[in-house]
């Protein structure tokens, strides 16, 4: 049951997300571009009965994705902007968070 609240609850923050972003496309991205996924996430695990720790560990592999989505979300307005198909603009997107993930892997492992 309480794994049905989460995806209603989470579907419909999607949902308001998206319906406001039709009308005010500007503010829906400023909306999206919230931690609504990482703070519900956090949510989620604290009434689940996770550790701080383990709490703790999810919000640092937040922060070290950030500039892989930045990177993807860049490679996607772009391509968009373009006018490139929207599948093949979201392709792109996803080669560059993809790439950005290894490169930043391999200055993390090169400072190590």
């Amino acid at each position: 049951m309480f794994i049905i609240i989460k995806i209603l609850s989470s579907a419909a923050i999607i949902g308001v997300v998206t319906e406001i972003a039709k009308r005010f496309p500007t503010y829906g991205g400023i909306l999206a571009a919230m931690p609504l996924i990482s703070l519900l996430s956090v949510l989620w695990l604290t009434v689940e009965g996770q550790t701080k720790e383990q709490i703790q560990q999810f919000t640092w592999g937040v922060i070290i994705g950030l500039p892989a989505t930045i990177v993807m979300l860049v490679g996607v307005y772009i391509a968009l902007k373009n006018n490139l198909n929207f599948v093949f603009a979201i392709s792109i997107g996803l080669v560059c968070w993809s790439l950005s993930l290894v490169l930043q892997n391999k200055v993390q492992e090169f400072l190590n």
